[in-house]
């Protein structure tokens, strides 16, 4: 093989053959140089959601105080500072500002500013990338789809300081946009929503306020989705297509959405009761991990971060549980907690806890709505409440269906499934266990499928870069 030297940012490959002694080192397609570096759209998408959100709860509170709805004013102004501040302290802590001589960004953080400052930093990273040659930080070694399948040699890329920066900067937003759609968009849609019946108008204000949120959940509840899709592929090149991405906007659109006016209708007819239900939900999926970690009898996690104790540990493990329950109250996170693994998920969930929680989720739903038909105000006698209760019905079983039609036609990695939708339906139906047998493709060529072991040959992650930007900063 020649060893020609590669031009200044242009990409190479190399493809090596496979030699009889060891194949697993040399299996693989070389690029060198820089892989491409993209323009950091969730970050000023993320930045657009916070800003908006913030402005118009703003003056929507402004609003409430004019006309003394004091109580509304109070619910809508805690809707907002506690996710703006919870975002900031995840971005402070991501880019470890607190041990950096910073004060300007620190400064802009207490105005509650922070996104602002972080999405400048991202376009200015951006905009500087490429103009002069960078040495690479690390090498991201992945295997390339084809087909949905994992054929064919996996690939590496060099990835430099300025992709390094920018995929701290797009795991920071990811987080932040976690927190703004479940611990603010979807108690203030919530209460907005709440507010419109008894007040039995729309507010400009309100209304665009409630449509904002609606986005955000609905973002929110993408960024848990693909994420999950990356941590169990971690070893593949992943890349989503455009109807992936609808139908899983109509999928989380219609979940979250029905959930919301479920529990908002019922909240109208028996406000004590849904204090009950969402407290039960809440201190379910809070507890579900815990009482996985104590069963096993593990351990907690060693160096999720250097300074932290045993009990920065825990309580840091307490407030993702937390966010964990608090978006599995309103749709399926897509990922599971495993509290005794560093990257605190599991890396291999079960079908089995995606078809439970929609059979109770659906049952629940029901059941709430039913209640509120018998038990209703006569606010309601205007409108045909029959065909409401059925329409939110009708709208949930097409959130399922768009879920199960994502998994069995869109999903990136659909071909390495062991087993697809289809065969769990049919093994539902059919009330018969199939044999543990791979699918053909497998059968007659196992070892085309089955990736080589990158675990250890990667040196880093996009989801734990933290600690080596700082060193090598």
């Amino acid at each position: 093989m020649e060893n020609n030297k590669p031009k200044e940012h242009d990409i190479t490959e190399v493809v090596v053959q496979q030699s009889a002694a060891s194949p697993s080192e040399n299996g693989f397609v070389k690029v060198i140089s820089h892989s491409k570096v993209h323009p950091p759209f969730s970050v000023l998408w993320a930045t657009v959601l916070y800003c908006a959100e913030f402005i118009c709860a703003s003056v929507l509170s402004s609003t409430y105080h004019k006309s003394e709805d004091v109580v509304w004013m109070g619910l809508t102004i805690t809707f907002i500072l506690v996710p703006s501040v919870l975002t900031q302290l995840t971005l402070t802590f991501v880019h470890r500002d607190l041990g950096r001589d910073r004060p300007l960004v620190l400064f802009v953080h207490l105005l509650q500013m922070g996104p602002i400052i972080r999405c400048i930093e991202a376009l200015v990273v951006y905009c500087q990338a490429g103009k002069k040659e960078e040495p690479y930080v690390t090498i991201s070694r992945k295997i390339k789809l084809k087909h949905g399948k994992g054929l064919g040699p996996a690939f590496e890329s060099e990835i430099g300081h300025s992709e390094r920066k920018l995929a701290v900067h797009r795991n920071a937003f990811k987080r932040t946009a976690v927190i703004q759609a479940f611990l603010g968009s979807t108690p203030q849609l919530t209460l907005q929503l709440y507010a419109t019946i008894q007040e039995k108008y729309v507010l400009p204000t309100r209304l665009a306020l409630m449509i904002i949120s609606m986005i955000s959940i609905i973002y929110g509840a993408l960024v848990c989705s693909v994420l999950a899709i990356q941590i169990k592929y971690d070893d593949y090149k992943v890349r989503m297509k455009p109807t992936a991405y609808l139908c899983m906007i109509l999928w989380r659109g219609l979940e979250i959405a029905t959930r919301i006016t479920t529990l908002v209708l019922f909240s109208t007819a028996l406000t004590f009761w849904v204090v009950l239900v969402g407290l039960i939900n809440l201190f379910i999926f809070f507890f579900q991990p815990w009482v996985e970690f104590w069963a096993r009898k593990a351990s907690l996690p060693e160096n999720i971060e250097k300074n932290f104790s045993k009990l920065g540990t825990t309580v840091v493990l307490c407030m993702v549980t937390f966010l964990y329950a608090c978006i599995n109250i309103s749709c399926w996170s897509a990922v599971q907690l495993d509290l005794a693994d560093h990257d605190l998920v599991e890396k291999q969930p079960r079908w089995r806890s995606l078809a439970i929680y929609y059979t109770l989720r659906f049952m629940e739903n029901v059941t709430l709505i039913v209640l509120w038909y018998f038990f209703k105000s006569d606010f309601y006698e205007y409108i045909c409440t029959p065909l409401l209760v059925v329409q939110l019905i009708v709208c949930y079983s097409l959130a399922v269906i768009f879920m199960l039609i994502f998994h069995q036609f869109c999903h990136p990695c659909r071909k390495l499934f062991y087993y697809n939708v289809e065969d769990c339906l049919r093994c539902a139906c059919c009330g018969k266990k199939k044999q543990a047998q791979p699918p053909e493709d497998h059968a007659h060529g196992p070892q085309e499928h089955a990736p080589p072991d990158l675990t250890n040959q990667l040196i880093d992650r996009e989801t734990n870069i933290v600690g080596d930007i700082m060193e090598a900063a």
